[in-house]
């Protein structure tokens, strides 16, 4: 059940009794427990803590507050102040997926540059961008629930505008490479900590179509960047692509730094506290939220440990990893390798051989408008048929519809390649691949957002993994399409996108919340359970 629908405080029952106030709520919760409320319902909060040791005290601190009816409150924001934060969110969130994938089409003018002649050390150059997408968000998101979600956002997208001025100017392979990790642990601040912004701003009712907007940004950026990045090596050189991206996030910075403010919770309830006209008492309404954020040793650890937990300890949060994470290894094998193969088998200089990108951006976009609405729609359609409580689970079947678009993409794009048909062939491949990948992502990130009580934590499991593999597809994909052949190597990889994309999701279906019930990571299953 939403937060949103949870019991207004004045509407909590009280008693002759007289008790202090922490007492006479406690009272009620213990109640509200008794009777088979869920903690999830009787929070009144949006948005918990980072280190939530003590719920019974969270709550509290939230009934007393009011916080679900405080204008303060990112979910009772105006709907124009919550979409300008999502489009500044998705800016950052663009821009560093930008600069993962804008020098794809320039590889080899980066070989020649540098004198590179092994094909891993080139590929290395695109791809250990990624490889700092996979660290970054274990550090960045615990960040971002201990000091707000805001600056985390603003540095890091400073950091990737810097190191992407670095790479322009470095004199040799190293610190090219050393850059571009740089330069990626910088971007992999929105990747992070910006689906829990969303997170904050939306109920779950609410949410798709701005995690839709979210989302768009990883996908379409290293779309987009592929097609600018091959006219500008083609015109001005591979040097202007890096300078080119440090502009772009100068730009953003521009924009996002006066227009964000602060999203979560606890951490705008804590500086209010400490803002307010009598600090102390304020500290003392608020003993929860000072503990928590009191030893930041303690709470990072704990939150630094999180997003591994998450991953390690729910069978859900692993698999749906795995299988974002297998597409997205697919997607930047596809970046690596596009340029030799357009370049070698059809001729395309590095300025039109960046069009070739173009069908991923197109089924992406399709994706986003169709992948969005339908998935909202059925949510809210199967919620309605469940009494008006919504489950986590009614996000899956927007996952079975993609998940049948990802092989045929794969196999059309293989064997087209094989055959040499005419360019367009294996450009429609891989649009309705791109197609499948999004109507996946989208709904397994609300899943994961839905799912678990760490929105950003969660999320950051999830980009770990997959940032892992679209690190390391690159570096051994030409060696596989040497052996098996366009055909046969998209046909392997096709086979083992049915084997994760198909059997699972039907599975979680009918077993994700009895799953989500018996673990503690998770949020409260709408199946009734007493609370310890």
């Amino acid at each position: 059940m939403s937060n949103d629908q949870s019991p207004a405080p004045e509407a909590i029952p009280t008693t002759s009794t007289t008790r202090s106030p922490a007492s006479s709520l406690t009272h009620v919760y213990n109640e509200k427990v008794e009777a088979g409320v869920t903690k999830e319902q009787f929070s009144g909060g949006h948005g918990e803590s980072a280190l939530p040791e003590d719920k019974v005290e969270e709550a509290i601190e939230n009934l007393e507050d009011d916080w679900e009816n405080d204008p303060e409150n990112p979910r009772n924001w105006v709907a124009s102040r919550k979409w300008k934060a999502v489009c500044v969110v998705s800016f950052y969130t663009f821009c560093s997926p930008l600069a993962s994938s804008m020098m794809a089409p320039g590889m080899p003018e980066i070989a020649m540059k540098y004198g590179i002649t092994n094909p891993t050390i080139i590929a290395l150059t695109l791809s250990i961008f990624l490889l700092s997408f996979a660290f970054g968000p274990l550090i960045l998101a615990p960040l971002s629930e201990m000091y707000g979600r805001t600056w985390v956002l603003h540095l890091g997208n400073l950091f990737t505008m810097a190191f992407s001025f670095g790479c322009a100017f470095a004199p040799n392979t190293g610190s090219l490479i050393a850059f571009r990790f740089l330069s990626g642990l910088g971007g992999s601040a929105p990747i992070a900590c910006g689906g829990g912004t969303v997170g904050d701003l939306f109920s779950e009712r609410d949410r798709a179509s701005a995690m839709a907007l979210f989302s768009l940004g990883p996908l379409v950026g290293p779309v987009v960047g592929p097609i600018a990045g091959g006219f500008i090596t083609q015109n001005v050189g591979i040097k202007y692509v890096f300078i080119v991206i440090g502009a772009l996030c100068g730009v953003a910075s521009c924009v996002g730094i006066p227009v964000l403010r602060e999203t979560y919770a606890p951490i705008i309830r804590l500086r209010r506290a400490q803002k307010s006209d009598d600090p102390e008492a304020a500290n003392r309404a608020h003993p929860h939220l000072l503990q928590e954020h009191g030893s930041k040793l303690h709470v990072l650890w704990v939150n630094l440990a999180r997003p591994t937990s998450i991953l390690m300890n729910s069978s859900i949060a692993f698999i749906l990893s795995l299988y974002t994470a297998f597409m997205y290894g697919i997607f930047y094998l596809m970046f690596a390798t596009f340029a030799q193969f357009f370049a070698t088998t059809y001729g395309f200089r590095p300025g039109v051989g960046g069009l070739a990108y173009l069908g991923l951006g197109v089924g992406f976009a399709i994706a986003t408008v169709v992948g969005a609405k339908s998935a909202d729609q059925i949510y809210k359609h199967l919620a309605q048929k469940n009494g008006g409580v919504a489950k986590p689970e009614m996000r899956i079947p927007a996952l079975f519809f993609g998940s049948f678009f990802v092989p045929i993409g794969i196999f059309w794009y293989g064997w087209s390649a094989h055959a040499k048909l005419h360019w367009i062939m294996p450009i429609i491949g891989s649009g309705i691949f791109a197609f499948g990948m999004m109507t996946t992502f989208l709904p397994v990130q609300l899943y994961l957002v839905d799912s678990f009580a760490y929105a950003a934590s969660a999320t950051s499991a999830n980009a770990l993994f997959r940032s892992l593999l679209g690190f390391a597809f690159p570096l051994f994909g030409q060696q596989m399409f040497d052996k098996l052949g366009l055909g046969g190597g998209n046909s392997l990889l096709a086979g083992l996108a049915i084997l994760l994309g198909i059997p699972f999701p039907v599975w979680l279906y009918f077993n994700g919340e009895r799953l989500r019930a018996s673990n503690a990571l998770t949020r409260d299953s709408t199946i009734p359970k007493q609370l310890k």
